[in-house]
């Protein structure tokens, strides 16, 4: 029984939540929404998952790195954590790339000027 996997998923999250807090893109901008849309997010993928348990798709292999603590069958303790990990990672990404692109696009036109072409943005 290891805990490093699991150890692994929470380092990575905290890491994903100082950009978050650096930048203000996700939890540290919205808790509430972000709270909201992490926890429809994993409750999808382990909807999903269980489907593909079900099916017989999903299958737990052994590994040294995993705690072995089940949560159902072929459902380790590690599965939902990295779930939320993976949503919150792609929330972070999302929302840095979309200020990203929108700080670009306002940035070559003069103050002023229309910024998509059909008027004041």
């Amino acid at each position: 029984m290891s805990y490093l996997y699991l150890a692994g998923l929470l380092l990575s999250a905290a890491c994903m939540l100082l950009i978050d807090r650096r930048f203000q893109l996700f939890f540290f901008r919205d808790p509430r929404v972000a709270a909201v849309v992490t926890v429809i997010g994993v409750v999808f993928f382990l909807l999903w998952d269980f489907a593909g348990i079900g099916l017989g798709i999903f299958l737990v292999g052994h590994s040294d790195y995993m705690t072995g603590i089940m949560l159902a069958p072929e459902m380790p303790l590690e599965e939902p954590v990295f779930l939320a990990f993976l949503s919150l990672c792609t929330m972070v990404l999302y929302t840095g790339a979309a200020r990203l692109l929108d700080s670009r696009t306002g940035e070559n036109a003069p103050s002023g000027a229309p910024v998509n072409g059909k008027g004041n943005a």
